[in-house]
């Protein structure tokens, strides 16, 4: 860092009398807003870098009241779904001059209060939440205080907020739509808990498509429950055994889908498999994983861009925006047992 004339930290005032123009001008450049000419902007930002300046964020906040920071969510940062949410929220944010903080909420509702509580003592702008919890009537004083918040992949709970959802009812009417196109009647649903919103939205999906069909549902072709590999594979084991075991399955997450990939592996009969989200390397297997899959990039940076449009000024009822999916078929669903 070049010391100042004082030989402290430089000041905006330092980098004006450097760069040869006024206070306001520095100002504009430092905080990205516009009627600064380019030849003028880059003499600011060249002393910039000359002096080593950096802005002051706490003297930002009393000026403001904005501290330049929006806090992310999850429920889990390792899984794949979520890091593409989160680096599609973090990519608006750099667009938008703002730091973001993320934080894992493991499915548990009392954790997610904390982070949530936690993130809004630290003073961030707004929140994106993929809620865990049944009831988010906690956020009612932070919202009602100024700090936007806006709810992704599912809806909040006791609350009218923003949400921002995948279409997950109509992607999973498509995805067994196709399967029933390729001949299979006894086609089994496995979901996660049918208390959670997507799995409750895929349900319906699955639902709605059969009767459309005007085909039956055998409630013990459905198996709802946690995810741990352990129930999916007796899940999956007991939808394909009987004398009319089910010929093609739906599995309503991509944790499910990994778990029942792996049961199948040991088997000479396979039935058509489904998937409702992508994995990494699908088009690898065989023969390839047929997916309904979601558009991570688009929920991440439709919620972020929500909430700026609430942080700057953006008023009106909540909203809630669903995301169209994709069926992508490499082959897992086209194949399998004898349909019928």
């Amino acid at each position: 860092m070049t010391p100042t004339r004082h030989g402290t930290r430089p000041t905006m005032n330092d980098v004006a009398a450097r760069a040869g123009v006024g206070l306001k001008t520095v100002s504009r450049v430092v905080n990205g807003e516009s009627g600064v000419t380019p030849a003028m902007a880059e003499r600011v930002r060249a002393a910039i870098a000359e002096l080593g300046f950096r802005r002051n964020d706490s003297a930002r906040l009393l000026r403001t009241g904005r501290t330049a920071s929006i806090a992310l969510l999850l429920e889990d940062i390792g899984d794949p779904f979520s890091s593409q949410l989160a680096r599609a929220v973090e990519d608006v944010a750099v667009e938008q001059g703002c730091l973001l903080f993320t934080g894992s909420s493991a499915e548990d509702g009392e954790r997610e209060r904390e982070l949530a509580m936690a993130f809004c003592a630290r003073r961030v702008d707004g929140l994106v939440i993929v809620p865990s919890g049944t009831d988010h009537s906690y956020l009612e004083p932070e919202i009602a205080s100024g700090t936007p918040v806006v709810f992704l992949d599912r809806p909040a709970a006791g609350i009218d907020a923003d949400a921002i959802l995948s279409d997950n009812a109509g992607g999973t009417r498509q995805g067994v739509a196709h399967l029933i196109r390729h001949g299979h009647r006894r086609i089994g649903f496995v979901g996660d808990l049918p208390g959670i919103h997507t799995c409750a939205e895929r349900l319906r999906g699955y639902r709605e498509a059969m009767a459309r069909a005007h085909l039956p549902v055998d409630e013990r072709w459905v198996a709802t429950g946690p995810t741990d590999p352990p129930r999916v594979a007796r899940a999956v084991a007991r939808l394909l055994e009987g004398p009319e075991p089910v010929t093609a399955l739906l599995t309503a997450n991509n944790r499910i889908t990994a778990t029942a990939l792996g049961v199948l592996a040991g088997r000479d009969v396979r039935p058509a498999l489904l998937g409702f989200d992508d994995l990494e390397l699908a088009e690898l297997l065989t023969p390839g994983l047929t997916v309904i899959a979601q558009d991570p990039a688009a929920l991440g940076r439709t919620a972020a861009r929500v909430l700026f449009e609430r942080l700057h000024g953006e008023t009106g009822q909540a909203r809630r925006i669903e995301i169209p999916t994709r069926l992508i078929a490499r082959g897992s669903a086209e194949t399998g047992p004898p349909a019928g």
